[in-house]
């Protein structure tokens, strides 16, 4: 007898039915499977042969055939363990086929039948949604991801019994629930910190802002300790919250990851990703067998911070620089295709000089001109085109400290970004961040003077800008506007766009050319 069950691949988070066909003939007992499953799959046989022995049945009586159709896909992973499980019983006769009609089934087995979390679940159910699918069951452990998923009927089972029980009536499967009071790693969890611990740095709170309200990405240069890390981890806390369809996809991500525990729900928190100097082009932009997302993909909807950015691989961040245009990252390899979003707010941090100390009245650099020189092209400049602001942090005094006053928190300053970013999202045909309006946008929602024309051309000139980086400069200048509650930029808005781009200026001096 023959049986169908359903289940899904992912190619990225693009999401692919699988039915898994299964055929008991006559014959030597034997276990096929075919369909191009990878290792993982493969094994599902002995799970699945283990997990069957505990509900009395010994599969070595029969000659099975199991395949994961469609051919052509390749199949990964220990999602398909329940679909194959109970397509062997449904083609025993030992449950209805008849009712597995039209059902999802996601989740790995045990040697004891017991359902353990997989992997990506969300993003196969949402896949599985837009193809008809309105029924589904996965394994406890990864009902918190799935529970606000609409329009799909989500059943939970502990084990193999559970699901065999409730096919032949005997019990109902539990609906997945929200966790009661999540729980979430770092990467999600509120952030233990404020603006206000910020002494002193009164330009790099201003920066935070102006990047937190225009989705603007941001470099910040300085000496050891200046507060470059404790700047940036407080970006997040500036951030409004994530809308429905933001926290479902950067879930999303987050599941194929396999970063999702089985008591979260949605990630709820914007992320904040800071990976060390020395990781992989593969585990910041993606790759591996299957696909996995990256950290710049992980960051999605966040902040991915880059500490030491020099110290990166040269090939590493220049892989940066297509994503930050499109706001997605395409992985090509040659048996697979993935395409995951990749649109973090970049900030990144470094040193002067390689010392640390160039410019610091109180330290001696011991770096020679070309040494900065050569520290600084370590980076370049189409990366650095893509970096809106580009802040000097000097070095903290320590009286400051001790006596400058508290400064503003971060939900004061929130309330001021979250009110800048409704101007912005308001603002034209349409609702985008100022990080992300084209030319023909800004020429529509901020015309240019002839004396603001004059001034951008002049620093255009003194600081080598390109045209990309003339674009950027308007964008800032227009949100900032936004946060002044200008209708239009200013001239003055301009200027201190213009001033925010330090680095360039910088560079220019060490060149040798006058700054502006």
């Amino acid at each position: 007898m023959q049986a169908t069950t359903h289940s899904v691949t992912l190619s990225g988070l693009d999401a692919h039915p699988v039915h898994i066909e299964v055929d008991t003939g006559r014959g030597l007992p034997a276990f096929h499977l075919v369909g191009l499953p990878e290792a993982a799959v493969r094994e599902s046989r002995v799970r699945v042969r283990a997990a069957l022995r505990h509900l009395d049945l010994d599969l070595n009586e029969f000659a099975l055939t199991v395949n994961l159709a469609p051919a052509y896909l390749r199949k990964a992973g220990s999602a398909y363990d329940l679909a194959i499980a109970l397509g062997v019983l449904a083609a025993l006769e030992r449950v209805d086929a008849g009712a597995l009609a039209g059902t999802v089934l996601l989740g790995e087995l045990s040697l004891a039948g017991e359902l353990r979390p997989v992997g990506g679940v969300l993003p196969a159910l949402m896949g599985a949604r837009r193809r008809g699918y309105d029924r589904a069951i996965i394994p406890c452990d990864n009902q918190g991801e799935a529970a606000d998923l609409g329009d799909v009927d989500i059943r939970v089972a502990n084990r193999l019994e559970e699901v065999v029980q409730a096919l032949a009536g005997e019990r109902v499967l539990a609906r997945a629930q929200r966790p009661e009071a999540p729980t979430t790693t770092s990467t999600h969890a509120p952030p233990p910190v404020d603006l206000a611990e910020v002494r002193g740095q009164p330009a790099a709170r201003r920066a935070l802002e102006i990047a937190a309200a225009g989705g603007h990405n941001l470099l910040m240069v300085g000496p050891p300790g200046a507060g470059k890390t404790m700047l940036a981890r407080r970006l997040p806390t500036l951030l409004p919250a994530m809308s429905d369809e933001e926290r479902l996809l950067v879930t999303a991500v987050h599941s194929v990851a396999g970063l999702l525990r089985g008591e979260m729900g949605l990630v709820r928190r914007r992320p904040f990703r800071a990976p060390h100097h020395s990781v992989s082009r593969a585990a910041l932009l993606g790759g591996g067998l299957p696909l996995r997302p990256g950290e710049v993909s992980l960051a999605h909807h966040g902040v991915l911070f880059l500490d030491e950015l020099p110290e990166f691989g040269r090939a590493v961040i220049e892989g940066l620089r297509q994503p930050r245009e499109d706001g997605e990252i395409t992985i090509c390899r040659a048996r697979a295709r993935a395409t995951f979003p990749a649109a973090p707010m970049l900030v990144a941090a470094i040193n002067p000089c390689p010392c640390g100390y160039h410019g610091d009245p109180r330290r001696r650099c011991r770096c020679s001109p070309e040494r900065v020189r050569g520290y600084r092209d370590r980076l370049s400049g189409p990366l650095l085109d893509r970096i809106d602001l580009q802040l000097s942090l000097p070095p903290v005094d320590l009286a400051t400290l001790h006596g400058a006053p508290r400064g503003e928190d971060s939900a004061t300053v929130a309330a001021r970004v979250a009110s800048a970013r409704s101007r912005a999202l308001e603002r034209g045909p349409r609702a985008c961040l100022n990080a992300q309006r084209s030319t023909a946008e800004l020429d529509t929602l901020a015309p240019l003077d002839p004396p603001t024309q004059r001034l951008l051309q002049r620093a255009g000139e003194q600081l080598g800008l390109s045209a990309r980086a003339y674009l950027r400069l308007r964008r800032v200048a227009l949100t900032i506007a936004d946060l002044e509650g200008a209708s239009r930029p200013a001239p003055a808005h301009y200027a201190e766009a213009i001033q925010l781009r330090t680095f360039d200026r910088a560079s220019a001096e060490v060149a040798g050319s006058p700054p502006p």
